[in-house]
């Protein structure tokens, strides 16, 4: 790479004042919030909840409780670990590049977020939503701070593109609408959580806010490459046309209603598990190619 130059002060500073009021933001709903109101729909009770996926009794001490979703934890777990390892990694090989270390906060956000996901979705649901209750709740504080954390995820990816691939008022304009976008979500998600609104904490919400991000990475990586025939713009340019592919796969699968027809013969094989274990063949090559490609652009002001 180009440059060996630290990233100055005011990036630390930046990164750390965005995570801070995320995790803020997060510990606050843990303590206030009013997702007991929030019944799933159609409404279902703790019988019918394992009656839909596997769930297993487990004894530890004097304590007895249900897991669900075994296997398809392993793997979602497995994502999370590994995402933010490969997030260390990057904050701590940055080679003074600050769209490396926008990659490093990315990854960490994405590798949290899979890991609270895993702990409502899959392994702890019956208990979270489920457990002492005539009828699930419809959602928990551990899925809401997945939302969080995954919109801040991307939007660090927007921060690192800013670096990589813009300059001048483009770069500035990039970073301006990453910060308003996580702050809108946040506030709109606050808001959700406290009042509650459905669809304001929602999987559709969340897309509506992760479609356009997406679909602006994939314009702007083809456009440069095509200009400029750059390597790092052709890696970032299948990153998220693979992203895309894996979103495509998963809603391809779920509305297939393979997961039911493979539960019937015994087998859980859920959209989830599509969606992780192609999330992790992602994160292995972002892994692989962000240390390698990627630099900050040096033709506009970086400090």
């Amino acid at each position: 790479m180009s440059s060996t130059v630290e990233p100055s002060r005011r990036h630390f500073i930046e990164i750390y004042v965005v995570s801070l009021v995320l995790l803020g933001t997060i510990l606050f709903l843990f303590f206030f919030n009013n997702l007991d109101k929030l019944l799933y729909e159609p409404l279902m009770t703790p019988e019918e909840w394992c009656a839909s996926q596997p769930c297993v009794e487990v004894q530890f001490l004097s304590y007895t409780f249900i897991i669900v979703q075994p296997t398809s934890t392993v793997l979602v777990y497995g994502l999370g670990f590994l995402t933010v390892g490969v997030g260390l990694f990057f904050l701590k090989q940055n080679k003074g590049q600050i769209s490396i270390q926008w990659w490093g906060i990315s990854m960490l956000f994405w590798g949290l977020g899979a890991l609270f996901a895993g702990t409502s979705y899959q392994i702890f649901s019956y208990e979270l939503k489920c457990s002492g209750r005539e009828y699930c709740l419809w959602t928990s504080w551990w899925e809401i701070s997945y939302l969080l954390l995954t919109v801040g995820a991307l939007n660090a990816i927007m921060m690192a593109q800013s670096y990589s691939c813009a300059s001048g008022r483009f770069r500035r304009l990039l970073q301006f609408y990453s910060l308003i976008n996580s702050g809108i979500y946040l506030i709109i998600v606050v808001i959700g959580t406290l009042i509650p609104i459905r669809f304001l904490i929602s999987f559709e919400l969340l897309v509506l806010f992760l479609f356009p991000i997406t679909l602006f990475f994939f314009l702007l990586n083809t456009v440069r490459y095509l200009k400029e025939k750059n390597p790092m713009d052709l890696r970032l340019l299948i990153t998220s046309l693979s992203l895309g592919i894996i979103i495509l796969l998963y809603y391809t699968y779920y509305l297939l209603g393979i997961t039911e027809i493979l539960w019937e013969q015994g087998i859980w094989f859920s959209e989830n598990d599509v969606l992780h274990i192609t999330l992790i063949i992602w994160i292995l090559y972002i892994g692989k190619i962000v240390p390698t490609y990627v630099e900050d652009q040096r033709n506009g002001d970086i400090d």
